[in-house]
């Protein structure tokens, strides 16, 4: 699942008019470089969840053919936040662990990986597995930290093991969704920290490539990078 629903507030007024995900950097939409990615990576089934001029979304996207994917969409209409946009898209995913991205981040990570995640948790029962990166320069306080391979419900110690920032690409068992009711807001960190005191979500860490591209600043910043990677590539 790709997240695509929020309104952007930050990226005004460049999302008055086109919705956050297709907002363009290095020439494509942001959520194409991750389908794009996806599909590269095996993973073509999809689900897309919009509010916000979401049908400019389906325009842009169709059912996903064009890309070797196979898109359908979850309609919210207001944004449901993260938890509740993906208890109101459950229908569409089924019952086995599914990944889902946030569609306004640009990374570098091998979504194949994510394959592999989604067997290890059918067999040992976690709840999540979240992919971590490096704290940015506007999220220096990080999220959750690491403690061989799991994600540890104590304090970190800075030294040690500090905190990193979640990276907004995770996989879900979607029985930790089930008390929300469809249609309903909901954020996603309250849930997690719950299955992070069971000690029921594993983790990694991604060193590579990662941008919260939550700014018009951010967003050029990106897009000149991506050109300049294309010259050079050319």
């Amino acid at each position: 699942m790709i997240l695509a629903a929020g309104r952007g507030e930050r990226m005004r007024p460049l999302t008055d008019r086109i919705p956050k995900p297709l907002l363009e950097a290095g020439g494509k939409p942001l959520i194409v470089w991750h389908i794009e990615n996806l599909v590269n990576a095996g993973i073509r089934d999809l689900v897309i969840n919009h509010a916000h001029l979401g049908m400019q979304i389906e325009d842009a996207l169709g059912d996903g053919s064009k890309f070797g994917a196979r898109i359908e969409y979850s309609r919210e209409e207001e944004a449901l936040e993260t938890a509740g946009g993906i208890a109101h898209a459950l229908p569409l995913l089924g019952d086995a662990p599914f990944a889902v991205i946030n569609g306004d981040i640009h990374c570098d990570y091998d979504f194949s990986r994510l394959k592999s995640t989604m067997e290890r948790m059918i067999q040992n029962g976690d709840s999540a597995h979240l992919v971590l990166v490096d704290n940015p320069p506007h999220h220096p306080e990080g999220d959750f930290s690491l403690d061989g391979g799991r994600i540890s419900p104590s304090i970190p110690n800075p030294q040690s093991r500090p905190f990193l920032t979640f990276s907004g690409i995770g996989v879900y068992s979607p029985g930790i969704f089930s008390s929300i009711k469809p249609g309903s807001k909901a954020p996603l960190a309250p849930l997690l920290r719950q299955q992070i005191a069971l000690l029921r979500v594993s983790g990694e860490h991604h060193g590579g490539v990662w941008v919260d591209v939550g700014t018009p600043e951010r967003l050029s910043e990106l897009d000149s990078r991506l050109k300049l990677e294309q010259v050079h590539h050319v």
